[in-house]
C-alpha cells in the first residue's frame, strides 16, 4: 500500500481547538476563571486553582490561554458579554427613544451595584493598588470603554434618526452612563448598601428614570 494514501476507512483527523470537547474544556476554564478572579482577585487566583476547578490540567489551560493575563482578559470579556449583551444596545426606530433609553438604563442600573461587578471592582482595585495597573486597563478596555462605545453607536442612531440633538456622541455617552451610575454604585462597593433591599431597589428604579429624563431634556431636538 502506498503509505502516503490514507485507508478508506480511515477516520478524518480533526486537529486544534473546535472539537466539542475542546470547545467544553475551554468553556469549563473560562468559568472557573470568572468565578476565581472575582473572589480571589489576579494575585490570589493561580492557574492551578483554575485547573482544579476547571476539572483539567494546568497544560490545557495553558494550551488555550497562552497565560494568566490572556485568561483573566477573556474571562472579563466573557463576563462582560453576559452582563450587557451587544443586543441590549440596539435602537428600533419604530420606538420612541426614551424607551430604548430605559431598557439600556434598567439593565445598566441593576448590574452596576450587582453581586458580580462590584466583586469584580474589589478584585481589581485590590490588584492595582498592589502594583499591578495593567489589570485596571484590562477591566477598563472590556467593561466601561466597551459599554461607552455602544452607547454611543445607540446615540449615533437616535441623532441620525432625529430623535436627539447631540454635539459630541462620545461626550454624551459619557454623561449619560454617568447618571445611571449616581452614588449607588460607590455605597455598594463601600458596602454601604445591601442590594437586595427593597428600598435599595427603588431608589435604583427611580435613578434611572431620572437620569434618563434628565438626558432627554438636555438633548432633545431643538
Amino acid at each position: 500500500m502506498n503509505p502516503s494514501v490514507k485507508p478508506a476507512n480511515a477516520p478524518a483527523r480533526s486537529s486544534g481547538p473546535g472539537r466539542p470537547k475542546d470547545l467544553e474544556k475551554r468553556a469549563a476554564i473560562l468559568t472557573a476563571a470568572k468565578c476565581l478572579f472575582v473572589q480571589h482577585g489576579f494575585e490570589g487566583t493561580s492557574m492551578d486553582a483554575v485547573a482544579t476547578v476547571a476539572g483539567v490540567s494546568k497544560l490545557t489551560v495553558y494550551s488555550h490561554f497562552g497565560d494568566k493575563d490572556s485568561l483573566f482578559r477573556e474571562a472579563v470579556r466573557a463576563r462582560c458579554h453576559e452582563l450587557m449583551p451587544d443586543d441590549i444596545y440596539t435602537v428600533d426606530p419604530a420606538l420612541p427613544i426614551r424607551d430604548t433609553l430605559m431598557q439600556i438604563a434598567k439593565v445598566h442600573g441593576n448590574l452596576m451595584v450587582s453581586e458580580v461587578a462590584i466583586g469584580t471592582w474589589r478584585a481589581i482595585l485590590s490588584d492595582c493598588r498592589q502594583g499591578n495597573p495593567r489589570l485596571g486597563q484590562m477591566l477598563w478596555e472590556e467593561g466601561p470603554r466597551r459599554t461607552q462605545q455602544l452607547m454611543e453607536r445607540v446615540l449615533n442612531h437616535a441623532e441620525q434618526a432625529g430623535q436627539l440633538d447631540i454635539p459630541d456622541l462620545r461626550i454624551a455617552a459619557r454623561q449619560f452612563l454617568a447618571l445611571l451610575k449616581g452614588d449607588t454604585h460607590f455605597r455598594r462597593l463601600f458596602g454601604c448598601e445591601d442590594c437586595n433591599s427593597d428600598e435599595f431597589q427603588r431608589e435604583i428604579e427611580a435613578n434611572v428614570i431620572a437620569a434618563v429624563d434628565m438626558f432627554l431634556r438636555a438633548y432633545a431636538p431643538r
